[in-house]
C-alpha cells in the first residue's frame, strides 16, 4: 500500500496525540506531540484543513462515515494512517468526539485523542483498507461502502464494535480516551 520511500514512525505508547477542529475541519489545537509527529510547526496546522495529514492509502469511505458520526453528536474511533509533513507515516487509534455548546445543544467543535495503534490491528485492517481503495479507483465511494458494509455484516458486528474488537477497546485502553476526553474535553 505504501510506496517504498516512506518509512513508518512508531509511536510513542506513553504519548497521546491531540487535535481540535472547527464543525468544517479546519484545526484550531494541536498538542505538542502532534506538531512533533507531524512535521508541521503549530503556525503550518492552526487554520488549515485536518485532512493535511491525511495519509492517500485511507480510504475515503471511513472519512465519510466519520462525518456522518460526527456531525450527528455521535463519537467514533478509527483506526487511522496518517502523513508527516516530510511523507512518512504512522498508525493511531483515533476517538473523535464532538463538543456541543451547553445552551443550544448544537456542535461548536471536534475533538481527536489519537494513541499508538497496536500492530496487529494494523495488520487486520491494511487488507480492508487496501480492498476499500481499490474499489473507490475502481468505481466510486458507493461501491466502497456497499463493500465496507457487507464485510461488517458478515462479521455480524456493526463499525464501532468491529472497531473495539480490533483495539481490543476495554481496560486501560478505555480509560486512556476516557481520561483524554476528562483533561481535554
Amino acid at each position: 500500500m505504501n510506496s517504498t520511500t516512506e518509512k513508518e514512525i512508531i509511536l510513542n505508547p506513553k504519548h497521546y496525540i491531540v487535535s481540535k477542529t472547527d464543525t468544517k475541519g479546519n484545526i484550531t489545537y494541536a498538542n505538542d506531540y502532534f506538531i512533533e509527529i507531524s512535521g508541521y510547526s503549530h503556525e503550518e496546522l492552526i487554520g488549515k484543513p485536518h485532512n493535511i495529514i491525511r495519509h492517500p492509502d485511507m480510504p475515503r469511505v471511513l472519512f465519510k462515515l466519520m462525518w456522518q458520526k460526527i456531525t450527528t453528536g455521535q463519537n467514533i474511533m478509527a483506526i487511522v494512517k496518517n502523513q508527516t509533513k516530510d511523507g512518512n507515516y504512522y498508525w493511531v487509534v483515533t476517538d473523535f468526539e464532538a463538543k456541543k455548546n451547553k445552551l443550544t445543544n448544537e456542535i461548536i467543535s471536534y475533538t481527536a485523542f489519537r494513541k499508538a495503534a497496536p500492530k496487529d490491528a494494523i495488520n487486520k485492517i491494511t487488507p480492508i483498507y487496501k480492498k476499500l481503495l481499490e474499489l473507490e479507483k475502481l468505481g466510486d465511494m458507493k461501491s466502497s461502502e456497499e463493500y465496507l458494509l457487507w464485510y461488517l455484516e458478515k462479521e455480524n458486528l456493526n463499525y464501532d464494535q468491529f472497531i473495539n474488537k480490533l483495539v481490543n477497546n476495554t481496560g486501560i485502553f478505555k480509560l486512556f480516551f476516557t481520561a483524554m476526553k476528562k483533561l481535554f474535553g
